[in-house]
């Protein structure tokens, strides 16, 4: 198949919807002779910052001359994102065999009365990178784990090391209705013995994690145990951390925007520790060069500075009170707040957190069939409706952002990782130039592209 021919297949499966269970997974694998346990794996689950501590540790290994395979979800603009070695995006070309193969795969399977129906998406997108580390020889290869844990398809691994960095309410339709049920849930990924280091601050989620890990024997590492150990000070318009792990100091800025960076960083330092005492040596210089040079598109993302434009993910309260939290250190309001949502998501909640630190709000949507339109989101929001206008074409949207600002102005982007997508499909930034540009109709800005 053709790359256009790859992407209508995948529209199919995805058009089939989420089911729940293993067992389509298992029986692929052992179609494909287990390619999974030809390589060490750590598996990421949680609420928040997982893709973050995803792209670090697989920055800290590679800087480490370490081979790593990175499995994210999801992606932004193109599906190629979601697997990388290092740094490197799975070729199209490769992508495309690895899709091809699959169906043939799959549908062998299906005519064989092993599958009843074909896996998931993401199923189906967890096996081609299982495939594809296996046949790169990878020594070692991160996955993020989807939506909760218990029944994720990357939770069919061995993993030599399990991490959850936070709990907060999503999901709730799939997860369950407090954070005790969704906390059982990511849990789902501890195995027998296995080391699972947790960042989960909420008491509640944490027993029901630590509860777990001690049913299965697993060591619990609790990353903020030591609420001292923990520290960050604002330098202009930064954050210098300190965390101490075992006597041992770490101080560090994230390249990665937000106070949660640093404590996502030391989430990412806790794994690196127990891939030092259980793969191989780790040096602490490299794994502090690792957090200070990890990228990871679309989370307090600064594409352009005059004018000022950030793209974020924030999707739930978690999420939007970090999001705050940066506004309100370091930018003040803003002036357009672009916002489109997915069904289901706590909307009035979020919006009471974002919406006032907006001088004007733009609502859109995103080319998904679970995205709200702007007037779902506008009966939630009433309260704002003074300053908000209803825009469903999010090129327009931009557009009219761009256009009603100077230099000195400021552009907001986020409710959903779908949206920063779907503006990154407009948007592009020369980095010889220095130039933003908005492709549609030639709009050029001087964005003083350095970090910080």
């Amino acid at each position: 198949m053709n790359y256009r021919k790859c992407l209508s297949y995948l529209d199919h499966i995805q058009s089939l919807g989420i089911k729940f269970g293993l067992d389509n997974v298992r029986t692929v694998l052992k179609e494909l002779e287990n390619p999974h346990k030809k390589f060490s794996i750590i598996q990421i689950a949680g609420s928040n910052g997982k893709g973050s501590v995803c792209a670090m540790v697989t920055q800290i290994l590679t800087l480490h001359k370490v081979k790593c395979g990175l499995f994210t979800s999801p992606h932004l603009v193109d599906v190629e994102e979601r697997i990388r070695i290092g740094k490197d995006l799975i070729p199209r070309g490769e992508f495309c065999r690895l899709v091809t193969f699959l169906e043939k795969v799959i549908q062998k399977l299906i005519d064989e009365k092993k599958l009843k129906t074909p896996p998931t998406y993401f199923e189906l997108m967890t096996l081609l990178a299982l495939r594809y580390f296996k046949e790169n020889d990878v020594e070692m290869a991160v996955l993020e784990v989807g939506m909760g844990g218990r029944f994720d398809a990357t939770t069919v691994v061995d993993p030599v090391i399990t991490a959850i960095t936070t709990i907060s309410e999503e999901h709730q339709e799939y997860l369950g209705r407090n954070l005790s049920q969704i906390a059982f849930e990511k849990a789902g990924i501890i195995k027998p013995g296995i080391p699972v280091v947790s960042g989960v601050m909420e008491e509640e989620a944490k027993r029901t994690i630590k509860a777990r890990a001690q049913e299965l024997q697993a060591p619990f590492i609790d990353v903020f145990e030591d609420k001292a150990g923990f520290k960050k000070k604002k330098i202009r318009d930064k954050y210098l951390f300190e965390y101490v792990l075992s006597h041992e100091s770490y101080k560090y800025t994230p390249y990665l925007f937000g106070s949660h960076q640093g404590r996502n960083a030391a989430i990412a330092i806790n794994i690196a520790d127990q891939i030092n005492q259980r793969c191989r040596r780790l040096e602490k210089e490299r794994i502090i060069k690792g957090i200070e040079s990890a990228k990871w598109e679309g989370r307090l993302e600064i594409i352009s500075r005059k004018p000022l434009i950030i793209m974020d993910g924030a999707h739930n309260i978690e999420g939007a009170r970090s999001l705050r939290e940066f506004l309100d250190e370091f930018v003040g309001s803003v002036s357009v707040l672009i916002f489109a949502v997915m069904r289901g998501k706590r909307i009035k909640e979020i919006s009471e957190i974002l919406f006032p630190a907006a001088e004007k709000i733009i609502l859109t949507r995103f080319r998904f069939y679970k995205s709200t339109t702007p007037e779902e989101v506008l009966s939630y929001t009433l309260d704002y409706k003074h300053k908000i206008t209803c825009e469903s074409e999010p090129e327009k949207a931009l557009k009219s952002a761009v256009n009603s600002i100077d230099k000195s102005g400021s552009i907001l982007i986020t409710g959903s990782l779908y949206i920063v997508g779907e503006m990154k499909k407009f948007i592009r930034v020369s980095e010889t130039k220095k130039v933003l540009m908005y492709n549609s109709h030639g709009i050029s800005r001087e964005p003083g592209l350095k970090r910080g």
